[in-house]
Parts: C-alpha cells; sequence; structure tokens
C-alpha cells in the first residue's frame, strides 16, 4: 500500500475515533443527580405547577437562564428596548365568561346551572326587556311565527324545533321532511328572523325534559369552559354576534308568567289548526351576560451557542417549560415528568456542548436551546417561533425535541430501557439513520416506534413542540417514554422519576446531535410522511 495512502487513512481513521471518544466525554457530564438537582426546583410547589404566564413559569424561566449564562450561551432575542435577550416575549390572548344570568319574576336563574347560552352574548351590564312569546320562531314561505307580531325592542320565546300537523308533517315542508329549522344550527336561523323583525334577544325553549335538561346544560357548561381556551391572536367580534339562550320550560313558564301546562298548550293549538296561532303571553327578564378578556404576558427562553465553520445552520433542541399550574382544589400540578424532565435535560444538553466548546471542540453548526412555553395550551410557545424565528428556518437542519422521558407507561412496566421516538422518518430519512446508528453505537436502548404509526389514535406526532418545525419542513424527532396515571394529576411529582433512564436517553440526544451538528453534509430533506 502506498504510505502516503496509508499515512491519510491512519489519520482518518485516528479523526473519527478521536471524535467518537470526545463525544463519549461530554455525554458523560449528563448525570442522574445533576438532573435530579434540578428537576428538585423546577417542579417543586414554589412554582406552583408553570402554569402558562405565572410566577412559576417565570421563576423557572429564570433558572433555566441563569443556568445557561453560567456555562456562556448567548441571548438572540431582542428586547423592546433593542437589547439582546434570552427571552422571546409573546401574548396570548384570553376570553372567559363573567356572571351570566337571568332574572324573571324574582328568580335568578345562572349559566351552567339553569340554562346555558348559544353563540357570544355581550351584555356586560344587566338589561330588563319586555317579553313576546313567538310560536316557534319561524318565518317561511309555508308558516311565520311573525306575521302581525310586534316584537320591536323585545326579546323573544320560541319552541325548539318545528311544527307538525295533526298527520305528522311538518308545517313548513308539508312533508314528513324536516326543514332547516330543524337542523344543528336552527337556532342561529331563528335568531336571525327574530332581528330581522326588530327583537333583541331570543330565548328558546328545549324540547328536552327532566334530566335530560340537566344533562344538555352540564355538557354545554363544559363547552363553555373552551371559550377561555388563549389563542395567540386577539379576537375580534362584531357587537351583533348571533346568541340565544336556551332555557327550561320551567324557566320559559317563569318568564312569561304562565304554567308549564299552558305553554305546551300552545304547541298543541299550532298543530291543531295546522298553522302559527295567536300568542297572549308575555312578561319582562332582566338579562346580564358579562365576558372578560385577558392578556398573558408570557416568553419562550432561547439560549445560542454559535457553531464553526458551519455556523449559519442550526439545530434546535427544545422542550416545554410550562406546565397545567394549580388545580380548582388547590393541588398543585408541579410536572415533574411533563415537561420538568424534558427542561432539565436541555439544561444539560447546554452544559455538555458548552464545556466541549469551551475545550476547543465546539459544534460546527449552531445549537439553540429553546425552552418554550404554552404548550399545555396549544404549542403556542413554538408556534410563536416558527411564525417568528430568530434563525431562519430554512437554515434549521432538524429540531430534537423532549416530552415526557422520566418515567415508564403500562407497556413498558417491565422493561424499562425503552425510549419512543416519534417523527425521525417522516421528513429525513438520513435523520432517523443517524438516530439509529448513535442509538445502536452508544446505548442500546429499544426505540419503540408504536407512536410513529400515522394509523395511532393517540396522534402523538401532532400533540408536541416538534409539530410547529415538522410543518415547516423542518426534520423532528419527538422523544417520549408515555403517559401514566399522574400524566396532569398532582401525582407528577420528582420522586417518581427514574433518572438513571433519563440520563441515558439525554445522551441519547446528545449523541443524535453531535452527529448531526459535526457531521460534513446536512442531512436531507427527503420524505413527507404523515
Amino acid at each position: 500500500m502506498n504510505k502516503h495512502l496509508l499515512a491519510g487513512l491512519l489519520l482518518t481513521v485516528g479523526t473519527i475515533a478521536m471524535g467518537q471518544d470526545q463525544a463519549t466525554k461530554y455525554a458523560e457530564t449528563i448525570s442522574p443527580s445533576d438532573l435530579k438537582k434540578h428537576l428538585t426546583i423546577i417542579a417543586s410547589d414554589s412554582l406552583e405547577g408553570r402554569d402558562t404566564g405565572s410566577p412559576g413559569q417565570k421563576k423557572a424561566a429564570e433558572y433555566v437562564v441563569k443556568y445557561y449564562k453560567e456555562y456562556g450561551l448567548e441571548p438572540i432575542a431582542v428586547d423592546a428596548n433593542g437589547q439582546k435577550s434570552f427571552y422571546q416575549k409573546y401574548q396570548l390572548y384570553k376570553r372567559s365568561w363573567g356572571e351570566v344570568s337571568l332574572t324573571a319574576a324574582g328568580q335568578r336563574y345562572e349559566m351552567g346551572q339553569d340554562f346555558f347560552v348559544n353563540g357570544l352574548a355581550n351584555i356586560p351590564e344587566e338589561i330588563t326587556v319586555p317579553v313576546v312569546f313567538a310560536g316557534y320562531g319561524i318565518a317561511d314561505e309555508r308558516y311565520s311565527d311573525y306575521a302581525d307580531l310586534d316584537v320591536k325592542g323585545k326579546a323573544v320565546v320560541v319552541f325548539e324545533g318545528e311544527p307538525q300537523d295533526k298527520l305528522g308533517k311538518y308545517l313548513v315542508t308539508g312533508t314528513d321532511e324536516k326543514s332547516k329549522w330543524s337542523s344543528n344550527i336552527a337556532w342561529q336561523h331563528k335568531v336571525r328572523i327574530a332581528r330581522s323583525n326588530g327583537a333583541k334577544y331570543v330565548l328558546i325553549v328545549t324540547d328536552k325534559t327532566g334530566d335530560d335538561v340537566q344533562k344538555e346544560i352540564r355538557q354545554r357548561a363544559v363547552m363553555a369552559r373552551r371559550f377561555g381556551a388563549p389563542t395567540l391572536k386577539p379576537v375580534v367580534e362584531a357587537d351583533d354576534a348571533l346568541s340565544a339562550w336556551v332555557i327550561s320550560d320551567a324557566i320559559a313558564a317563569k318568564v312569561l308568567h304562565t304554567s308549564i301546562k299552558k305553554l305546551n298548550a300552545n304547541k298543541k293549538a299550532i298543530t291543531k289548526a295546522g298553522k302559527s296561532t295567536l300568542r297572549s303571553l308575555k312578561g319582562e327578564i332582566a338579562l346580564k351576560a358579562e365576558r372578560i378578556n385577558e392578556t398573558i404576558d408570557t416568553e419562550n427562553v432561547a439560549a445560542y451557542l454559535e457553531g464553526s465553520d458551519k455556523k449559519d445552520e442550526v439545530l434546535v433542541i427544545s422542550a416545554h417549560i410550562d406546565h397545567i399550574g394549580i388545580s380548582p382544589n388547590g393541588e398543585i400540578n408541579n410536572g415533574a415528568d411533563d415537561d420538568g424532565s424534558g427542561t432539565v435535560s436541555l439544561m444539560e444538553l447546554a452544559q455538555a456542548f458548552a464545556k466541549a466548546k469551551a475545550e476547543g471542540h465546539g459544534p460546527r453548526r449552531s445549537i439553540l436551546f429553546l425552552n418554550v412555553t404554552g404548550e399545555e395550551k396549544g404549542l403556542f410557545g413554538s408556534e410563536y417561533y416558527s411564525k417568528n424565528p430568530l434563525l431562519p428556518l430554512e437554515n434549521t437542519i432538524a429540531n430534537l425535541n423532549i416530552d415526557m422521558i422520566g418515567r415508564v407507561d403500562a407497556a413498558h412496566e417491565n422493561n424499562h430501557e425503552y425510549v419512543y421516538l416519534i417523527g425521525s422518518d417522516k421528513l429525513s430519512s438520513e435523520l432517523h439513520a443517524v438516530s439509529e446508528e448513535a442509538n445502536k453505537k452508544y446505548v442500546n436502548f429499544d426505540l419503540d416506534y408504536t407512536f410513529n404509526d400515522p394509523n395511532d389514535p393517540n396522534r402523538f406526532y401532532y400533540r408536541s413542540d416538534h409539530y410547529n418545525f415538522a410543518k415547516n419542513n423542518v426534520p423532528v424527532i419527538f422523544y417520549f417514554t408515555g403517559v401514566h396515571e399522574d400524566y396532569h394529576r398532582p401525582g407528577d411529582d420528582v420522586e417518581k422519576i427514574l433518572f438513571d433512564k433519563q440520563s441515558k436517553i439525554v445522551k441519547l440526544v446528545f449523541y443524535t446531535a453531535w452527529e448531526l451538528v459535526n457531521r460534513e453534509g446536512r442531512i436531507v430533506v427527503d420524505s413527507n410522511k404523515k
């Protein structure tokens, strides 16, 4: 063999071996004891569950930033004064119901207990209005409840559904077929027609009775709570947004100063006459529907480690720092696994790569350690980052996302040496190969791809922060050990975290990241699997 060729070959082999030795050296700085030390603080009661925008979440962010500073990582966000910052600040907008009540004949009724509201009523101060009964609240070619009925400036009480004749045929269609007045959005049609006749408010009498009424009210109360879910954009509502107050026949009778029996007699009269009959039922009600608009100030934490000859390309390693806060009963949800485990994993990864750089073995490509917030509210922190990236997404080679890696699920009670990988092959076959090789060479865990199946009903691929990168064609891996009995419960505490297991997963992330940032060629995007 040519001696120059042999020398070159030996140099190449030596360089590869040295690179592997360096990777191992810095991976070994990731320890179970350090993970536990940090998680004991991040998941402590003093942080009150780290709800997005809460003082506890901000304390967690401050703790992480202080650590990043100690290891020389750099800020790359810009604050309002034009100064570099570790905080990428953003706002969430939250709407919720305040007091929503209906008062009739001296009796006060409350939303969620006695009635519910379809749509978005907006009556910040209680008002009193006259009420008139308007049959089924229909105005159609073959049937109308509004002929010769004055409803201007009033609230109308109308029955749900539409009338039938004595043979069971619907009066609007003249057949056995229902019309739009019985559809899922019939209430909207009834509100529009009432308003076109001058009515201000619409109360719809549900055709449900007894326990079924209460069941529907409870279901709607759950839906009403979704009204309070935050969004990234402020919601601008029209002043004339449609709304209808859905009430029981008992409340309707109170409103109209009559009895349930007499009220329902109107249904029979319409059926008997085959047309809308005269209504003489009237009353008065007081209505209030208060809406509260809040702004939540929060921030992602972004810490930058600059690369060398390929520094314009960047690997983003992420985890969410927020959790779900305090339960209504006052119990604190510390979120040790979700996602305290990911938060402290990022800290350990940052110190490992920072030490490597300090000793002359820094990454060729840059690394951004990204602790996002708003994950529990709807992946908002990563969505905000993806729409306002601190480094160009086209230069982002991959996202390695860590969310819940400190426990085991029911499927692995007898095998703790595993981790679920989700998304590794969705956009890049090379990323998948790098991950597999890193595991084979260094960690030898069972890589479980159960949740990577596009037919998996849990749809975890769409449920953590990596997805906002994947949507933008950035290859991703989501590291996860599955759900457990303490998921989103107060029992998700530090004492239950398996730190030896967690440290091995963090090392797997490290070795994968080491290869991604130091290899000659950037991994290719060559797939688009769902």
